[in-house]
């Protein structure tokens, strides 16, 4: 496949401030200057030989940075057939900036987890191997990696203060647990929560989910109980199986004081490497000819789950959400197969099979205010033809 050529351009938002640089080469000048000029430039680059005019390219992508209706906008990547073909970023941001997760960190401990099920360390559908439901009349003993992975465990999780609820935000499970009295060990916080349906029952996303899923991978690497141990299996597992192989060189999972990985909501990587993820889920699992996930592992991730059409393995899809719960994609603008990591202030890695797209836009947008930013990736992904 050809190699896209670039057309550079970076345009200076103080006098005297300009920046041209490679998309993926480095300055010759020193560091100082280069953050200087780092701070009152914008970094653009556009392919010169796209399905897609660089021309359109750049009024596509404009928007999310030029447009007050979107908030901050940081990033943006656009890969096409493998090959990026546009990408912006704003001033004090650039290709090696790492930038947070939120929850799309859900899909990489997903994309973890169906590597641990290959390698015959797991099974989706046995109970959860976790000790604190092995009583034979604890209900939470039903509970399967699968029930986990479709945020339908039916434990009394709670994400966020819910309508009505007069409540202070810090008091809901999420808050509690990466900041207050669950913060030392947010397995033991999220595994001892009681059961508020039956296991398969009931929809809840949660990022304490999430966070019971790395403790369930580290605790199949390892059997110590020393934070530096368990961080360190499950470290090593994640770069080795996953990282690594797609390049993805600068993706650093936080982890809490008793090792366990925040796999529901803190990890930090460049916006190139995100866009990574995206394609490996696009070409289901494969990576340069070499298929390291199983592709009934990536259809299981793309499907449906029972209790939400627009959720499946911890991944959302561009399906219409039952009545009451608010919409995250565009299910009647573009192909139904679209879909997506979606995480806090509308971090979003959308993925378009039919198109070979994929879209990366980080940031920091309050979560009801995430309108503008769909409505221009949806239109972003109908500048694309469809195969």
């Amino acid at each position: 496949m050809p190699t896209n050529k670039h057309a550079l351009s970076a345009t200076a938002f103080s006098l005297g401030a300009a920046l041209i640089l490679s998309s993926c080469g480095n300055s010759d000048a020193p560091a100082a200057q280069q953050a200087s000029e780092k701070s009152s430039a914008f970094i653009a680059s556009y392919a010169d030989d796209a399905a897609v005019s660089q021309q359109a390219l750049a009024d596509a992508i404009a928007p999310f940075f030029e447009n007050p209706e979107m908030s901050e906008t940081r990033a943006v990547v656009i890969m096409h057939g493998g090959q990026v073909v546009a990408e912006r970023y704003a001033p004090g941001y650039g290709p090696d900036s790492k930038l947070i997760s939120w929850s799309m960190a859900k899909t990489v401990t997903a994309t973890l987890m169906g590597l641990m099920i290959a390698d015959g360390r797991l099974a989706l559908d046995e109970p959860a191997p976790v000790s604190e439901w092995r009583q034979a009349n604890d209900p939470r003993n039903k509970i399967t990696i699968r029930h986990l992975l479709h945020m339908s465990s039916g434990l009394d999780h709670t994400e966020g203060v819910e309508p009505g609820n007069p409540n202070p935000i810090y008091e809901a499970d999420t808050p509690r647990m990466l900041f207050l009295d669950g913060r030392e060990n947010v397995a033991r916080y999220a595994e001892t929560r009681p059961m508020e349906a039956k296991a398969g029952e009931k929809f809840e996303y949660s990022s304490a989910t999430s966070n019971i899923l790395a403790d369930i991978m580290t605790r199949s690497l390892t059997d110590s109980k020393d934070p530096a141990v368990r961080r360190d299996a499950m470290l090593e597992y994640a770069k080795g199986r996953l990282f690594e192989p797609l390049g993805m060189n600068s993706m650093t999972p936080e982890f809490d004081r008793s090792g366990t990985m925040l796999g529901g909501s803190m990890m930090h990587a460049t916006a190139r490497d995100w866009a990574k993820l995206g394609e490996f889920l696009r070409n289901n699992g494969s990576v340069r000819g070499a298929q390291l996930l199983p592709t009934s592992w990536t259809r299981f991730m793309r499907t449906s789950s029972p209790n939400d059409a627009a959720y499946g393995g911890h991944l959302w899809l561009n399906k219409k959400r039952p009545d009451g719960r608010n919409q995250v994609l565009f299910p009647d603008r573009a192909p139904s197969d679209v879909f997506a990591l979606l995480g806090h202030l509308g971090q979003q890695v959308v993925v378009s099979p039919q198109q070979k797209l994929t879209i990366v836009r980080l940031g920091k947008t309050p979560d009801d205010k995430l309108d503008p930013v769909n409505d221009q990736i949806a239109r972003v992904i109908n500048l694309f033809p469809k195969k």
